[in-house]
């Protein structure tokens, strides 16, 4: 009986240990004999059908044979026991949507065949101008859709019927308007909402909606213009306790609408975003009540103060984002405050740019977990502490546009294996690094613009072969550009070696940035010694500067570049010459062009005409002649016109005013213009520098020129005028480019170029032209005007008492001209004045008193009352 049950357990075993070595493989057989279902085949064909793909993002959906399974097709995924459509994943990466490699187009109704979809996301593709489908709402069994793709223009309230779905995103970019948001309180189930970047200004119910939602993790209402939470909402609608990651960033939400609601649900937050609203005073208490938050946000506001005491007791708290504020203190006090709790072992990120802390950076070596110090643009000094090499675990330090002092050694890295990023631009810092020192870090970000580096060029970069961002701009570099350092990264999307004193040729820039880098890349070189032709340049450019080098021959290489990303060209100050290429209509993305200060000939072609988002056209002081194509007047973002120091003629062209009223300057000086100035021009209501001296102009001054409105503001907020543009450079921050517009103006007798003060000056200089009768009074509206030169013509009649209204001048140019009569008193209102010239007119009388002309010799004035006066003060 025994033996019996013994052959019977052994073979229950035998066919145990068979079963179970045969299931895998009879499992595996149904697998590969799974495949989609052809109705639902049929439906995603015909839904591409519907879609506009560029660069082959669905090359494997087909009726081929071998891609006839559905199942294996990108972003499809399918039930391992029905084989319906479970997902549906058309999401283009970052770096295929840097690309352009996206979907267009719209959403077939297609998709109601998935009958048994969960999952939908459509996310960064560009279905522009196209409503959310409504159909979308009869998914019944959709748990996730994300549809942040492009500039839907309204959204169906059918989606109400999804009260199963879980995630929602349709954050947009196109900024539309909703009203009430009623709808959305159907979606019981909702776990994560996201509305980032549409228009909530009339949803004044959004916070009673939301606070029915009452299973939501994840709130994202980033730049939706939210209307304020009406205080008595606060107490009757109780916000879901079950938040955890709240942001509403960009929303300019004052204080008083945003912390009572806050400081009701404390307890359970873990990520919190508040940047870039209206938040001011101090950093409330209450904050230290969030016992669970891990990230506070609190960028961008005008926040006071110094940073609160009880942060160093939050011992969850990873991430402390406090820049560009108003906060203030000294830094070493921060430290303490947080080093004396527990916050010290879980601090990981420390964000306190932009803000106004002064005094050195104190020990730091307790901080074992800070991965991330960014410090830059504060009013810290001394030498940098070398505690700050034990944080062994730091990938971001960002100590930028200080005072820091002294000389740093590789012994100060030899620690930081893990350090990415490296941002000491703009500091009186020496580095002291040995010729052949190997870094023990792999970098992706380095900015070291104005330490001192040079004379030779560093070898020790050649090490760093990740690199994103490289700015060594400024460092005393006085050497030749090794071979090896052109083909150091292939993701270097930002070089700048500007205005160092480097020299040599370039290579072939469009093959050693080969447009793979995702967003692009940017060069400046400016203001080298670099020599020789400018070599083809890359298509997938933002911004390029050669300007201020050696460069010679032609420009024609630009007509070979029949797409391309350019925002920014600058080649000005070199030796260029020729004519200007004729194929401009391929630069439609131009923003800045500047060829200025070299010795291009011919005519302006008619194809500039086609650039139309050029804000900066700069052709100064060049060979250039003919008349102005009237193609130009298509060109009306322009907000800096200069032509000046050319031979252009013909009469000033009506259009400029008619076409180009964005116009902020405007030089068309030493160049051969005859004729009337246009009455048109007085339609350039935010002129700031108009510049037509050295011409050949006749007639009267416009009496309209109190038109110009930006020359009634006596005061001016921005020094400079620029154009920028936002950079996204890994590890997981940006660059902001911005290129300052520079101009060449006649000041107190000399020439000078003027950008960081630009947007400050206020200039009128009608000089050396045949322009006659009297100086309108209107232009005495001016008030604003730091400049007047209207010498050198032919007017006539007495000067207007009313000159004295020009409180602003710091210029006054009268000389050589008609004018008769006396003096007018009123000049001694102009405190401010610099310089003022009188010279060679018939005027007559005694010099008014009050002011510094009373300080030259009387008997100078005496023995030329009766001829011509010459006054020419120069007072500095």
């Amino acid at each position: 009986m025994s033996s019996k049950l013994f052959l019977l357990f052994e073979n229950i075993a035998l066919f145990s240990v068979l079963f179970f070595q045969l299931k895998p493989t009879i499992a595996d057989s149904n697998k590969k004999t799974i495949k989609c279902i052809d109705e639902e085949r049929e439906a995603l064909l015909t839904f591409k059908q519907s879609l506009v793909d560029e660069h082959g993002v669905l090359s494997s959906w087909g009726r081929q044979d071998d891609k006839i399974d559905c199942c294996k097709w990108r972003g499809v995924r399918c039930s391992n026991t029905t084989g319906h459509i479970k997902v549906l994943n058309l999401r283009t990466s970052d770096k295929e949507n840097a690309q352009r490699k996206v979907l267009k187009g719209t959403i077939s109704p297609a998709l109601l065949e998935l009958h048994d979809i969960r999952h939908l996301d459509l996310s960064n593709n560009h279905f522009s101008a196209s409503p959310v489908p409504k159909f979308l709402g009869s998914l019944s069994k959709l748990r996730y859709l994300n549809l942040s793709c492009g500039t839907p223009s309204e959204f169906p309230r059918k989606l109400r019927d999804l009260s199963g779905l879980e995630y929602l995103n349709l954050e947009n970019s196109s900024l539309f308007s909703v009203g009430s948001l009623e709808w959305l309180s159907r979606l019981y189930s909702l776990r994560h909402l996201d509305l980032s970047y549409i228009n909530l200004t009339k949803s004044s119910d959004w916070f009673q909606v939301v606070a029915k939602l009452h299973s939501l993790k994840t709130l994202v209402l980033r730049s939706c213009a939210l209307p304020p939470i009406n205080p008595s909402f606060i107490w009757h609608f109780n916000l879901s306790t079950s938040i955890e990651n709240l942001d509403l960033s960009d929303n300019n939400l004052p204080s008083s609408s945003v912390y009572p609601w806050l400081f009701n649900l404390s307890r359970n937050i873990l990520y919190l975003d508040l940047g870039s609203n209206s938040l001011r005073g101090s950093i409330p208490e209450a904050f230290q009540h969030m016992v669970s938050l891990k990230s506070l946000d609190l960028s961008d506001s005008e926040l006071e103060g110094g940073i609160p005491k009880f942060f160093g007791n939050m011992c969850s708290l990873q991430k402390l984002d406090l820049p560009q504020n108003k906060l203030s203190g000294q830094f070493s006090q921060v430290i303490q405050h947080l080093s004396g709790g527990c916050v010290v072992n879980s601090l990981e990120r420390l964000y306190l740019s932009y803000n106004d802390f002064t005094g050195p950076v104190p020990h730091l070596g307790g901080f074992s977990s800070l991965e991330a110090l960014m410090l830059g643009v504060n009013r810290l000094n001394g030498t940098i502490d070398k505690s700050l090499s034990q944080l062994s675990k730091l990938e971001s330090l960002s100590l930028r546009m200080n005072s820091f002092t002294g000389v740093i050694s590789e012994t100060f890295f030899s620690n930081m294996s893990n350090l990415q990023m490296l941002d000491l631009k703009e500091n009186s810092l020496t580095l002291k690094l040995s010729h052949d020192w190997v870094p023990p870090f792999q970098l992706k970000w380095l900015s070291l613009a104005s330490c001192k580096m040079g004379p030779h060029f560093p070898k020790w970069l050649q090490t760093q072969n990740q690199l994103v961002l490289l700015d060594i701009s400024n460092v005393g570099i006085s050497d030749s550009i090794p071979d090896w350092f052109w083909d150091l990264s292939s993701e270097l999307s930002y070089l700048n070696l500007s205005n160092n004193h480097i020299k040599g040729k370039l290579p072939e820039l469009s093959l050693r940035f080969d447009g793979t880098r995702s967003g692009g890349t940017s060069i400046d070189i400016n203001s080298n010694h670099f020599e020789g032709p400018i070599p083809p340049l890359p298509s997938n450019s933002l911004f390029l500067n050669l300007s201020k080098n050696k460069f010679s021959g032609s420009v024609s290489f630009l007509c070979s570049i029949s797409e391309n990303t350019w925002n920014f060209l600058d080649l000005s100050s070199n030796l260029l010459s020729g004519g200007l290429p004729d194929c401009w209509l391929h630069f439609d993305s131009l923003f800045v062009l500047n060829l200025a200060n070299n010795r291009f000939s011919g005519q302006i072609p008619d194809s500039m005409g086609f650039l139309n988002n050029i804000r900066t056209l700069n052709l100064h002081n060049n060979r250039l002649t003919g008349e102005l194509p009237s193609s130009l007047r298509n060109c009306s973002q322009l907000r800096v016109l200069d032509l000046g120091k050319n031979t252009f003629f013909g009469e000033i062209p009506t259009w400029i005013g008619e076409s180009l009223q964005n116009l902020i300057v405007l030089s068309l000086k030493s160049n051969n213009f005859h004729g009337n100035i246009p009455y048109q021009l007085c339609h350039l209501g935010f002129i700031q520098v108009l510049d037509l001296s050295f011409n050949i102009i006749s007639g009267k001054i416009p009496k309209c020129f109190n038109n110009f409105s930006a020359m009634t503001y006596e005061r001016c907020s921005n020094p400079t005028i620029g154009f920028g543009k936002y950079i996204l450079v890994p590890p997981g921050t940006g660059y902001y480019y911005k290129y300052l517009v520079n101009l060449l103006l006649t000041w107190k007798g000399s020439e000078n170029e003027y950008k960081s003060t630009l947007g400050l000056v206020r200039c009128l200089d009608l000089s050396s032209n045949k322009l006659d009768g009297a100086i309108p009074e209107e232009i005495m509206d001016l008030v604003g005007l730091i400049a007047l030169n209207l010498s050198r013509n032919n007017l006539t009649g007495p000067i207007t008492p009313k000159i004295g209204e020009l409180t602003s001048l710091d210029f006054l140019d009268l000389s050589r001209n008609l004018f008769s009569g006396s003096i007018p008193s009123s000049l001694s209102q102009l405190s401010g004045l610099g310089v003022l010239d009188l010279s060679y007119n018939n005027l007559s009388g005694k010099i008014p008193l009050g002011t510094q002309l009373q300080s030259f010799n009387a008997s100078v004035y005496e023995i030329l009352v009766k001829f011509d006066l010459f006054l020419h003060i120069l007072v500095q």
